[in-house]
């Protein structure tokens, strides 16, 4: 091994004997004494009895006494085990060796395909980009998706939002976006989802290629704080390549799970709960995490998609709420629609770009207005229309909007395993709304 390699290697451990002894133990907190930490420190617990060990981060100090909370769960651990501190602190390791694979938190594969040789740390939670180092977004972020492409047409560095309830195509829509986006870097966060869906979203949504992306993932079964810091590793991740001068997708499933998962660390340290049982550090976290994405002066950019899990569809849920102040636009998946065998089904009335009117052209911009307008027409009088009490002749724009219902909708629908170019998608969406129908 190089001295180099091996100084660095050794440099980055704890040889110190200094330890602290754990006190109290309940089902999310360890207690311990004995140490000088400060708030945030890593420490490994060891098992006196036992092989086993752990790690946790220190998230209340009360005089000589420090609070853990643990990556992983707390049986088999008793009283009187070992306490030692980390001093590798949040730090993760990045590359492009990260590149085709699936890892976790900490960036071990498991995927089994072997170890990831990293070549460099970076930390886990960084500053969001200064408000005067970001750049305008100004360039056309394309993903494949006629109905986001055309009509909330996103841009380099945009943040925005995927609502929707349980079962309406998170997921697919998801692999749409990941497979036509035209970019050199994907990192997909899978935070707090259910385990069976990482395999399916591989295979099924992405079709098992998994070039120029990485994948890191979380599951329901891991720890809250796994689950937290899941997602502000997958950013450290895209971080690592934006400041490389390159582009970056960046996708997350979902934020409502990392907000539960803050829910319970804050619940169990004694925080007080407020709407739905969320304590203040929830919301506090969204803007820490969705900041960091964006486009920075002479760096890269990253492109940012969120989803947001609408409980029982209400749009008002604090997470969602919350989310749509700090976003740059939502994108609304509708129940409705995938009744009507409409997909993706997104809610174009209820869906918005921030950005789309600095973006695109003006004659893209006067099709869009035209089509919202059209659709808004067909959906005031749509009970009209289905009982027959609507005479043709009586409203020339809702007699267009009639006339081009067919090609409207049709226009939004698309196959999960179609991509379509900007430029064809634009041209579609100004000659249907250009198009005199009789």
């Amino acid at each position: 091994m190089p001295f180099k390699s091996l100084k660095d290697k050794i440099s980055s451990k704890n040889y110190s004997v200094s330890f602290g002894e754990v006190v109290k133990i309940n089902a999310t907190i360890i207690t311990a004494t004995g140490l000088k930490v400060s708030i945030s420190d890593l420490v490994k617990i060891i098992s006196n009895t036992s092989s086993q060990e752990t790690i946790g981060m220190v998230t209340e100090i009360d005089g000589s006494t420090f609070f853990i909370t643990p990556f992983s769960f707390v049986e088999g651990f008793c009283s009187g085990d070992r306490v030692f501190l980390d001093q590798t602190g949040m730090n993760i390791p990045v590359g492009e060796a990260l590149l085709g694979r699936v890892v976790d938190p900490f960036m071990r594969p498991i995927d089994g395909k072997g170890n990831i040789n990293s070549s460099s740390l970076s930390p886990i939670i960084k500053s969001p980009i200064a408000a005067m180092k970001r750049g305008m977004i100004d360039e056309v972020f394309s993903v494949g998706v006629k109905s986001i492409d055309g009509l909330l047409t996103c841009g380099k560095g945009q943040k925005l939002g995927i609502f929707a309830g349980s079962g309406v195509g998170k997921s697919t829509l998801m692999g749409m976006i990941v497979r036509g986006a035209q970019t050199p870097i994907k990192v997909v966060a899978l935070i707090g989802e259910r385990g069976r869906e990482v395999p399916e979203f591989i295979e099924k949504n992405l079709g098992g290629n998994l070039e120029n992306t990485v994948i890191i993932v979380a599951t329901s079964d891991d720890s809250p704080l796994m689950r937290k810091y899941g997602a502000f590793a997958a950013m450290s991740v895209a971080e690592f390549f934006k400041d490389k001068g390159l582009d970056v997708l960046f996708i997350m499933d979902s934020v409502t799970r990392f907000a539960m998962a803050q829910r319970e660390i804050g619940l169990a340290l004694g925080e007080p709960p407020t709407s739905k049982g969320y304590p203040p550090s929830s919301l506090t976290l969204l803007p820490q995490l969705m900041e960091r994405a964006g486009k920075e002066e002479g760096k890269g950019s990253i492109t940012a998609f969120f989803t947001v899990l609408i409980e029982g569809d209400d749009m008002s849920d604090p997470i969602a709420d919350q989310s749509r102040s700090i976003l740059d636009g939502h994108i609304v998946l509708s129940r409705e629609l995938t009744d009507f065998g409409i997909y993706p089904p997104i809610h174009i009335l209820n869906s918005a770009s921030r950005v789309m009117n600095d973006i695109i052209s003006k004659e893209h911009l006067e099709s869009v207005m035209k089509y919202r307008r059209l659709y808004t027409l067909l959906k005031e009088n749509e009970m009209l229309i289905r009982i027959g009490a609507y005479v043709k002749g009586t409203d020339s724009e809702l007699d267009e909007a009639m006339n081009k219902k067919e090609d409207m909708e049709k226009f939004m629908s698309q196959f999960s395993d179609v991509q379509v170019p900007f430029e064809d998608t634009k041209e579609n969406l100004i000659s249907l709304m250009s198009a005199n129908q009789i």
